[in-house]
């Protein structure tokens, strides 16, 4: 599948470049961010996947996050994609910021008219990594996925419905539980019908009660002050009762903040991004490097 390079830039002794291409999951172009540290030059490198939230491109996390010197460090491919397909002429998918454009939520859709593109569940599980491997130094047994909000849902979700396939899982303020929350409410029953119980295989909280096993481990990071998480978009709360209940480690940390995409919180972000980034260093190191 033919790449076209967009931008690059150099960033620690590494590239930060962005890519489009044709996707044939959701059927429209779609832009990524990745960023190749010094070790790509010599070396395949584990991977980690971010997801961002809610009306986000690619370029949020590439110019918010701060991420990119312990990507350097650390030999960190980081690979962002958008959160939507876009430009699909489908009618209304621009009428709201929390459904349609900007709005994926990470799932396959199934209802008229949104399940011919909007499927990005599958273009993040499959077709994206897919890819990813076949045009960069990665090293495909060591993935992880991190996000924000909705970000952070799809991380979660993905690694809860795909067992041992991500080393690590971690998420900023997370949307744990949206059958029970307005914006799942919205943004499932838009793409996945009335069922209710269809909405359960794209909710964190009710996939943890059923994940096989315990070899998973969880890191949460919530602002304190975060007006969702007062609203009650987020429902953290729900999501570690339920990890509690089935023993599975979940390492869930309230900071003195809001929302992590707050651009005045540039400094912070970058430390707790390194944070999170050490977390997958520490998860796709217990396999040790592959030779080459």
């Amino acid at each position: 599948m033919a790449l076209k390079q967009v931008s690059s830039n150099k960033c620690f002794e590494g590239f930060q470049k962005v890519f489009e291409h044709d996707s044939a999951e959701l059927k429209c172009k779609m832009k990524f961010g990745i960023y190749l540290p010094p070790k790509a030059e010599t070396a395949k490198c584990p991977v980690l996947y971010w997801l961002s939230g809610l009306t986000c491109t690619e370029q949020n996390f590439i110019t918010k996050a701060g991420f990119h010197q312990a990507a350097a460090e650390h030999g960190l491919i980081v690979v962002a994609p958008d959160t939507s397909p876009r430009g699909c002429n489908i009618e209304g998918e621009d009428e709201s910021w929390d459904f349609g454009t900007g709005a994926g939520f990470y799932v396959d859709a199934t209802e008229d008219p949104w399940k011919t593109n909007y499927r990005m569940y599958s273009y993040v599980k499959d077709e994206l990594p897919k890819l990813i491997n076949a045009n960069f130094p990665t090293d495909p047994e060591r993935m992880s996925v991190f996000g924000h909000s909705m970000g952070g849902h799809g991380a979660l979700i993905l690694a809860l419905k795909n067992p041992g396939k991500y080393k690590s899982v971690s998420a900023f303020a997370p949307i744990c539980n949206p059958i029970q929350c307005q914006w799942g409410k919205k943004a499932l029953g838009g793409y996945l019908g009335s069922d209710v119980s269809k909405w359960e295989a794209y909710d964190a909280t009710q996939l943890v009660k059923s994940y096989p096993d315990s070899h998973l481990d969880i890191l949460i990071d919530q602002g304190k002050d975060d007006q969702f998480l007062s609203a009650g978009q987020l429902l953290p709360d729900n999501f570690i009762a339920a990890c509690t209940e089935r023993k599975i480690p979940v390492v869930f940390r309230l900071q003195q903040a809001s929302r992590f995409c707050d651009p005045s919180l540039l400094g912070f972000c970058s430390v707790i991004f390194g944070v999170h980034t050490w977390q997958a260093v520490k998860r796709v190191s217990l396999n040790g490097p592959r030779s080459h």
